[in-house]
């Protein structure tokens, strides 16, 4: 018979280690030493894992509801979807255009009459308020449709598309699916379901470019959605299916069909009885009459990145009173309307020496091309860039009187020529700047070096790439309109650089003028600029430009007559007019004294009381070319057309053998015997 008491009982004798407490390493074979515990079971093992994953599931998910709260902020759901709309104003508060969705201020939901929040729980997300963000039923329900050919279900609540709507982007796929399950949740976890139904409803687009319910109820039926009534607001609930399609606007019937399903809807989940539902008629539409403004102008475009860093985060429409002058926008339409330009584009600039532009004109028809020429184009200046060149001369040093070589350049690969290849040898730089001596400006940049004029066109404000190279004098390096217009206004202003905008500046305070840029003319430069661009209007190439008031300017014409500009300023007022051909072809017959500087003093004329220049008593002979005034044109048979300093014409040939000139000037027409070299050069 077997004793066991030894196994029942416990020994005698202590194990060595059994008083610390330690297992019986006899018992447990594979126990060490010092070891209390014994290995643990897979059982043991796994569950250990199972608390671990846990564990990291929970970290992750918290480390995904901190990138939640960095990334997709809950003050983001209380803005608009989209920029709402903004009204630009001109200076007098007349409307000129208006940009944008219509917004409106957010809802509250205790303002609302109970149908209208019921309507759209009906219809879109019965279970709205027991569920968490994110319905299994709904998404069970909706595979099942799916899977039965019953259509396609999205299965989203309300908090799923209001999680879309307002941090995600339309794209369908799992990824964005996922997204968008995962900031439901959020968004239930850091707002009230109230909340949540009042950002969605603000938010929801309901067709007809109208984002909001605020702005929908006034937009189809005129009225705050505080007074809707149960026919319109289930017309609006049935909207949000399909905005686009279902717009009463444009597809009353399919509204109204639509809005029948919400109504029964309703009455399903018990929100009004079926036969309320039955005898409530479809609502009609009372729409909102909004002022029939353009949505873009030239100016429009320009002025409304401006407009819109100006204006607050905020539902409503927001009115901006920008710089533009209506009067002075209908004088430059005006004028331009009346140039003989052919086929040709047109652009024009004018603006304050401020930097305030007041009227624009981007081309003959935004609506046949909306591209602004005077903004977005970048094209050659011809002479109007060597104003540029000409101040780095005085900079240098030199004076209006200073002399250059007006003669052939032959020492360099590069020779330019004069317009009719006309030269006059030693001239001052008045005269080489009003009659735009093509040879004397490149003499000028190789004798300063292309740093100095370069720095003399960024000081004024020229921002485009200028190629440094001889060309670069005679304006071969593409510059906007506005840029050029206003480094004439740095001019005109006497200090630089003039920036323009479209939006009133803010008076700036006494520390923003002691850090200010700016930086002035001397009094002796300043004047050496107007005296050269003084003389290009009663003397030079831009005659046609000269008003009764003193006028400044230069003419430009660029390679081939592809553009002709005049840029000039009298008053308050510098205006830039550009003419040419979008596919740049050259002109025919127009350069920068004919066209542009008639549309210039025909603007000028209207925008400045006393400009208006009056009629000569004999109209001097005009050379309208940004070209040398004297020219000589050969008719046959020794027969000779000469036309001196743009002030007189002189026939010359002979009758019967004897030498005769025939000249027409201001004092009138005189006939003799052909005159001795040296009494011409006496005239």
């Amino acid at each position: 018979m077997i004793d066991r008491t030894d196994v029942l009982d416990p020994p005698s004798a202590p194990v060595p280690g059994r008083e610390q407490g330690f297992a019986d390493p006899a018992a447990y074979p594979g126990l060490q030493p010092g070891q209390d515990q014994p290995p643990p079971s897979k059982l043991r093992s796994r569950w250990r894992w199972v608390k671990r994953g846990f564990q990291a599931f929970v970290l992750l998910f918290v480390v995904l509801f901190a990138w939640l709260a960095l990334t997709a902020p809950l003050s983001k759901s209380l803005q608009p979807m989209v920029p709402p709309s903004v009204t630009l104003l001109a200076a007098d508060g007349q409307a000129i255009a208006r940009n944008g969705a219509i917004v409106d201020r957010p809802v509250k939901l205790a303002t609302l009459p109970k149908h209208v929040p019921q309507a759209f729980i009906a219809i879109e997300d019965r279970r709205f308020y027991s569920h968490w963000g994110v319905d299994p039923r709904g998404l069970a329900r909706a595979a099942w449709n799916n899977l039965r050919g019953g259509g396609t279900q999205g299965g989203s609540t309300i908090t799923q598309q209001f999680a879309k709507m307002t941090f995600l982007t339309a794209d369908r796929n799992l990824s964005r699916k996922a997204r968008e399950m995962l900031i439901a949740f959020w968004l239930e976890g850091w707002l009230t379901k109230d909340e949540i139904l009042e950002r969605y409803l603000s938010n929801a687009y309901f067709g007809d470019n109208v984002y909001g319910l605020r702005a929908a109820s006034r937009h189809y039926f005129n009225r705050q959605p505080e007074k809707l009534t149960l026919a319109q607001a289930a017309m609006l609930a049935g909207l949000v299916k399909a905005p686009s399609q279902l717009a009463p606007s444009r597809n009353l019937s399919g509204a109204q069909a639509r809005s029948q399903l919400v109504l029964a809807a309703m009455a399903e989940t018990g929100a009004i009885t079926p036969a309320r539902a039955a005898a409530t008629d479809p609502a009609t539409l009372n729409l909102y009459n909004r002022s029939q403004l353009p949505t873009g102008t030239y100016f429009a475009d320009w002025a409304l990145p401006q407009a819109r860093a100006t204006a607050e985060d905020a539902y409503a429409d927001a009115k901006i009173t920008t710089t533009l002058d209506a009067r002075l926008q209908r004088l430059a339409r005006a004028a331009v309307g009346r140039a003989a330009l052919g086929k040709a584009q047109v652009a024009l600039v004018a603006m304050r020496t401020n930097g305030d532009v007041v009227a624009m004109i981007g081309g003959r028809s935004y609506d046949a091309s909306p591209f602004n020429r005077a903004t977005q184009a970048r094209r050659q200046p011809g002479s109007t860039f060597k104003l540029f060149v000409y101040l780095a001369a005085l900079r240098s040093g030199m004076t209006p009187d200073s002399m250059i070589d007006d003669s052939p350049i032959l020492d360099s690969s590069y020779r330019p020529k004069n317009s009719s290849e006309h030269y006059r040898g030693e001239i001052t730089l008045r005269q080489a700047f009003a009659r735009s001596s093509n040879v004397a400006a490149v003499r000028l940049y190789k004798q300063l070096g292309p740093e100095m004029v370069i720095e003399a066109a960024r000081d004024l404000g020229i921002r485009s790439k200028l190629t440094a190279d001889p060309t670069l004098a005679l304006g071969s390096s593409g510059v906007s309109l506005l840029e050029l217009t206003s480094a004439y206004g740095s001019v005109a202003a006497g200090r630089w650089p003039v920036s323009p905008h479209a939006v009133e500046q803010p008076e700036p305070g006494l520390l923003d003028r002691l850090l200010a840029s700016r930086r002035t003319f001397g009094d002796t430069q300043h004047d050496q600029l107007l005296d050269l661009l003084r003389t290009v209007v009663t003397d030079g190439t831009g005659r046609r430009a000269n008003l009764a008031i003193k006028a400044y300017g230069k003419t430009g014409t660029s390679q081939d007559s592809r553009d002709a500009l005049f840029v000039g300023f009298a008053g308050d007022l510098v205006v830039g007019v550009w003419v040419g051909n979008d596919d740049n072809t050259p002109l025919k017959g127009i350069n920068g004294g004919t066209v542009p500087a008639q549309i210039w003093r025909d603007f000028m004329s209207g925008a400045i009381p006393g400009a208006r220049a009056a009629a000569p008593v004999a109209k001097p002979v005009e050379v309208p070319l940004d070209i040398p005034a004297d020219l000589n044109i050969p008719l046959g048979n020794d027969t000779q057309l000469q036309i001196e300093n743009g002030q007189s014409v002189t026939l010359r040939g002979e009758i019967g053998g004897t030498p005769l000139d025939v000249r027409l000037d201001k004092d009138g027409i005189s006939a003799g015997p052909r005159a001795r070299p040296e009494d011409r050069e006496k005239r």
